[in-house]
């Protein structure tokens, strides 16, 4: 399991990235997160529906209601032009600190000699 604080400050990038794939309702999106991950971030609700409504009112996914077959109608959100910005932005600058980070803890790409 990963420090809380570090799973919540790369949130934003998860959501956006899993729906640019596709769009999904948000048990979709937790179910997902855990697949993806090997079952290591677990998502609870109490963390997912306030990072969607800030990106929501960011305006960088939007949601709509979508009637399955069976069962209750269901919230489905969708990346927006802006929010696909966004996520190239942030996708950048995660790379950019992973690999300075690693540059840091000695992991790779410095030689102190």
């Amino acid at each position: 399991m990963f420090n809380r604080e570090l799973v919540k400050g790369s949130t934003s990038l998860i959501l956006l990235q899993l729906l640019e794939e596709k769009d999904m309702y948000g048990y979709e999106i937790v179910k997902e997160m855990e697949a993806r991950s090997g079952h290591i971030l677990q998502v609870k609700e109490g963390t997912l529906y306030p990072a969607l409504h800030k990106l929501e009112k960011q305006q960088y996914i939007e949601a709509y209601w979508q009637q399955p077959d069976k069962g209750p109608a269901r919230k489905y959100y969708r990346i927006t032009e802006l929010g696909k910005e966004i996520l190239e932005e942030k996708t950048s600058e995660w790379k950019n600190f992973v690999s300075v980070i690693d540059k840091v803890i000695g992991r790779k790409g410095y030689d102190p000699k």
